[in-house]
């Protein structure tokens, strides 16, 4: 007959002898005691955590223990049903046999599997914001493709622009007052009318129209 009192009392002496920091005895009847059980740390010194609380039943280890998790730091909702599930595969394959060295070194690995996977993640999230902004920057340097059709939506808006600033100056003009200019003056302020008047010239006009031109010249000055 199995003396389950006996595997019980000599597993709970060899557990507090392998976690003397991190195992604590809650009760004697039943035997209840937790164990902390933390992750090696990542390259950025992150790490998992969880607080596991086991209780023997009477004919443990033929049974397995109960098990919860009275806290955990860092472990997302799918970690923890992971833990719970990999617990009672360990727990089914190992009946008749103490347990809970087994069990804790599990949770030990699956831990540091979770912290790998966080800096799986975080390497690829870093790749990702890397890879946005490369994009971004091409697209600025190689600026906007020209087509006709956003060319030409392009030129309606610029010439849209430019008759409403056109439509605004000659308003400010009238509201100021500004008054008209004296042929002298347009003809000063104006050099394409002596431009188009030496084009006159040169393609050979008769002496009357450029009489009458140097006498209305005359005239203005």
């Amino acid at each position: 007959m199995t003396d389950y009192a006996e595997e019980q009392r000599n597993e709970l002496e060899a557990i507090e002898s392998i976690y003397p920091d991190s195992f604590t005895v809650l009760s004697d009847d039943p035997t209840s005691f937790t164990i902390t059980v933390t992750s090696d740390a990542g390259e950025n010194c992150e790490t998992v955590e969880a607080t596991f609380k086991f209780t023997y039943v009477e004919k443990y280890p033929d049974e397995p223990p109960l098990w919860e998790i009275n806290s955990q730091e860092n472990l997302e909702e799918s970690d923890v049903e992971d833990i719970h599930t990999l617990l009672q595969q360990q727990a089914e394959e190992n009946l008749g046999m103490v347990m809970i060295f087994t069990l804790v070194t599990a949770v030990q690995e699956k831990l540091n599997e979770i912290v790998d996977v966080m800096k799986n993640r975080r390497e690829e999230e870093k790749l990702r914001k890397e890879q946005e902004a490369e994009e971004a920057e091409k697209v600025a340097f190689q600026g906007t493709v020209v087509t006709i059709e956003n060319f030409l939506l392009w030129k309606a808006k610029f010439e849209q622009e430019v008759a409403e600033l056109r439509r605004r100056k000659q308003k400010e003009e009238e509201q100021a007052g500004k008054p008209k200019l004296t042929g002298k003056q347009l003809f000063e302020t104006d050099h394409n009318l002596d431009t188009s008047d030496i084009q006159f010239l040169e393609e050979g006009k008769s002496a009357c129209q450029c009489e009458c031109l140097e006498r209305m010249l005359s005239m203005l000055f």
